[in-house]
């Protein structure tokens, strides 16, 4: 698939509260590298296709309630995030999933398209160690049609995130 060029003030197809964060942590050179597409990559693996790189360059952004306080976990495509070590993270007493509403509340985007940072609120970020198996990785760009790369430590200094070990193990 091709990109499609964007109709955004900017060209970037990139939501624009997110391309604000970006031009704010002078990460011009990113919202450049932006690209949208004409079918949605709203799940890892649409994304993935989209772009041609490896289910784990993908970086989800999903929102969990942590006693219910939400908190946003970064993780590769290939995995899945182990509630039960976020927990233990977070000393919480229960986690579970976000559900849409506060998701968007949370973020100020609808799920498939949550940026890794750039959100309406502050909340506390975990990145899973993960996504620095990767030179790149590409995430949501605040729409579920867009997608940006990015260095992966850079992705965890600009997300403000706490490096940990939080995807599920495989037997």
């Amino acid at each position: 698939m091709t990109t499609t060029a964007a109709t955004d003030a900017d060209g970037s197809g990139a939501h624009p509260r997110f391309a604000e964060a970006l031009r704010a942590l002078g990460l011009d050179d990113v919202l450049a590298r932006t690209r949208k597409f004409p079918d949605a990559t709203r799940t890892a693996a649409e994304a993935a296709a989209a772009i041609g790189c490896e289910l784990s360059q993908i970086c989800k952004s999903l929102i969990f309630a942590a006693d219910g306080v939400p908190v946003l976990v970064l993780m590769d495509g290939a995995s899945r995030v182990d509630v039960e070590r976020v927990r233990e993270e977070l000393g919480a007493g229960r986690v579970t999933r976000a559900d849409a509403g506060v998701v968007r509340e949370t973020t100020g985007y609808a799920i498939g398209g949550v940026p890794p940072f750039g959100h309406r609120t502050r909340t506390r970020v975990l990145a899973d160690r993960s996504l620095l198996a990767h030179d790149v990785v590409w995430a949501a760009a605040g729409t579920p049609h867009t997608v940006f790369p990015i260095e992966p430590k850079a992705l965890v200094t600009h997300a403000a995130a706490d490096l940990v070990d939080v995807r599920e193990q495989t037997a």
